[in-house]
């Protein structure tokens, strides 16, 4: 699957705040600073995500960014459509700008299937599904 960037910074951002757990709410400097990203960008990324209804914003002194609801309850897929006007999965990976069944490029059967086995991962796998692996991965220091 081609993932643009700011799909990319959108699948960090609910990893890192997934990651506290609720303990408290995260600023946006704090995330821009946690996944190496210009803190600009995040903002930008944030405001979808809360549009989107994945996250709170909380105002004030001691605010930030907390989940919208559990971490088993946040798919991947819905953190993808947030960010992305449509999902690029019928992109043709050579480019064409006709590629389909009656007219498949010499990759289209294979990467129709790549993206198939992608996109039924993203529905069924949540914010919680990956928390254990964070955590023992220590993922955040190599973003």
């Amino acid at each position: 699957m081609i993932m643009p960037q700011t799909a990319q910074y959108a699948l960090r951002i609910m990893a890192s705040i997934a990651l506290t757990q609720g303990a408290r709410p995260v600023r946006a400097m704090e995330i821009a600073e946690q996944i190496n990203t210009p803190r600009h960008y995040v903002s930008k990324v944030l405001r979808k995500l809360v549009t989107a209804g994945l996250l709170k914003a909380e105002r004030g002194h001691g605010g930030g960014f907390v989940l919208a609801r559990s971490a088993d309850k946040i798919f991947f897929c819905q953190i993808l459509e947030a960010v992305q006007k449509s999902r690029q999965t019928k992109q043709c990976i050579f480019g064409w700008r006709r590629c389909d069944a009656s007219n498949p490029c010499i990759l289209h059967h294979g990467w129709h299937a790549v993206n198939s086995s992608f996109e039924d991962w993203s529905r069924k796998t949540s914010l919680s599904d990956i928390q254990t692996d964070a955590l023992k991965s220590n993922w955040l220091t190599r973003a």
